[in-house]
């Protein structure tokens, strides 16, 4: 038996995204196309691969199984292209320290296994750090939180806020609310400093750390209050704006930037978005705090 290399990586995008639109946009086809790639694709394995209904996409029993030898054989074919030719390539990818989070190395070993040729070299920094170092032409990409009005960028996902403390911390209503920061020109800490001038509530930076890190110590240690992305909160603290009322923070997106125009650093740019958006989990609307994504999602425009 053998298997069609376009069939089997159309099979990996449906359930990677588990939408047959989402998909079709991945690849740069149409949801005709791919459904058709798919039905071969079972057919030649004699597999119901992918069950569809007018609002899931999910894999089979049989699906499942197939998926990890599926990758395998993608990789193979990549791996045996890639050795065909001696040039190597190269691009800087710049990734936001407070945009990135357990899925990087994810992201990294995804790229590195659809082109074993692309050799990439990452730098981490706060979005307005990488962002100007894309407008000196210092990166070729960079995955950041968008920044002022700048409307440039794939949209990856949206980005949300929220007060985050350590269940001891004390904050009294008529003391300044002590906060930690990582730097004067984080994005972050003016989001958050803006929101507490807006409703007159006084504060005062207590720790000005170097990164996010040092920052979340400081707040799981309970000596401030900080602003985080819901999904990177540290372990252990909890979501205080009810508390201690607290403003609400306007959201923001994680975009990709690029500067990259060949057809193969492209295509890595795909797989890389498309690894971002598996990898990232969604944020509970009300308790503001990360969960897991549903093995199902609803099919519908991207």
């Amino acid at each position: 038996m053998t298997l069609d290399v376009d069939a089997v990586k159309t099979f990996v995008a449906i359930a990677d995204l588990q939408s047959f639109t989402r998909a079709a946009e991945a690849l740069g086809s149409t949801q005709g196309a791919i459904s058709v790639k798919l039905k071969r694709l079972e057919e030649r394995v004699g597999k119901k691969l992918i069950e569809r209904t007018p609002r899931l996409v999910r894999l089979s029993a049989q699906g499942a199984v197939f998926l990890q030898p599926a990758r395998d054989f993608l990789a193979a074919h990549d791996r045996a292209i890639a050795s065909l030719s001696s040039v190597r390539r190269r691009f800087t990818l710049g990734i936001a320290t407070h945009v990135g989070g357990a899925e990087v190395p994810t992201l990294l070993a995804r790229l590195n296994a659809h082109d074993p040729a692309l050799t990439i070299e990452v730098r981490l920094d706060d979005s307005r750090g990488l962002l100007d170092a894309f407008d000196r032409g210092e990166i070729d990409a960079a995955i950041i939180r968008r920044e002022d009005d700048r409307r440039d960028g794939e949209v990856l996902a949206p980005e949300h806020f929220g007060w985050y403390a350590a269940p001891d911390f004390v904050h009294r209503a008529d003391e300044p609310l002590r906060l930690a920061a990582s730097s004067p020109s984080c994005g972050i800490r003016n989001i958050t400093t803006r929101a507490l001038d807006a409703v007159g509530i006084p504060w005062t930076e207590v720790f000005l750390g170097c990164g996010s890190f040092a920052v979340a110590e400081a707040v799981s240690a309970g000596l401030a209050a900080s602003v985080f992305s819901c999904r990177l909160a540290p372990s252990g603290t909890i979501e205080v704006s009810r508390k201690f009322g607290l403003p609400a923070l306007p959201p923001s997106e994680i975009v990709l930037l690029s500067t990259l125009t060949d057809a193969k650093s492209r295509e890595a740019l795909r797989t890389l978005a498309m690894a971002f958006r598996e990898h990232r989990p969604p944020v509970a609307g009300n308790a503001g705090r990360p969960r897991f994504r549903s093995s199902q999602m609803v099919d519908g425009p991207a």
